[in-house]
């Protein structure tokens, strides 16, 4: 496992087009799932612990930003070949039993997260409702795996600031995890 920190957001980058297989065995587009006010793209895996570590927050993150008009979407772009645990089959199990309440999608040909600029698992990217980018951090501050529970999430604070003005946080920390399974 190779530890990867996201880069800096680049303000104001457009959201980038996708069509991929979901969980539900079902195509879902950009168009599907972007939200009135705004959009959450998470890009995660199965096997990486950075990811198990956050993702009960992910999922209550992702319900709440919904009342605000956000909607949510996790993209698996991990080389399955490479790292089974983190096959079409897992993904359906992962889904389940972390109850997401959004579509997680199969990137099999690793384009989308390219065309993103993907990293690492968890790589999230929090857009306005004009499709700009405005988030690119973490979900909130870990110590050894373990989420500092420190006030409101940072994640959640920018999301909901996106929301109310269509502009995320000038200060932002990147998310850590591990780096994508290329192929």
């Amino acid at each position: 496992m190779s530890l990867i920190e996201t880069p800096i957001c680049n303000f104001n980058e457009p959201i980038q087009e996708f069509s991929l297989l979901s969980t539900k065995e079902i195509t879902v587009s950009l168009k599907d799932i972007q939200g009135p006010g705004g959009t959450l793209i998470m890009f995660i895996c199965n096997h990486c612990p950075y990811v198990q570590a956050i993702m009960k927050e992910a999922v209550t993150i992702s319900n709440t930003i919904k009342g605000l008009g956000i909607h949510t979407v996790a993209i698996m772009p991990n080389d399955t070949e490479y790292e089974s645990e983190d096959s079409f089959d897992n993904m359906k199990l992962f889904s389940k039993k972390n109850h997401f309440s959004f579509p997680y999608l199969l990137d099999e040909t690793q384009e989308i997260a390219k065309k993103f600029g993907a990293v690492c698992t968890p790589d999230f990217f929090g857009y306005n409702n004009k499709g700009q980018l405005q988030y690119r951090g973490r979900i909130r501050r870990l110590n050894h795996l373990t989420p500092v529970m420190e006030g409101e999430s940072e994640l959640l604070s920018a999301m909901k600031l996106i929301a109310s003005n269509g502009q995320g946080p000038k200060k932002q920390f990147a998310s850590m995890g591990c780096s994508i399974k290329w192929k």
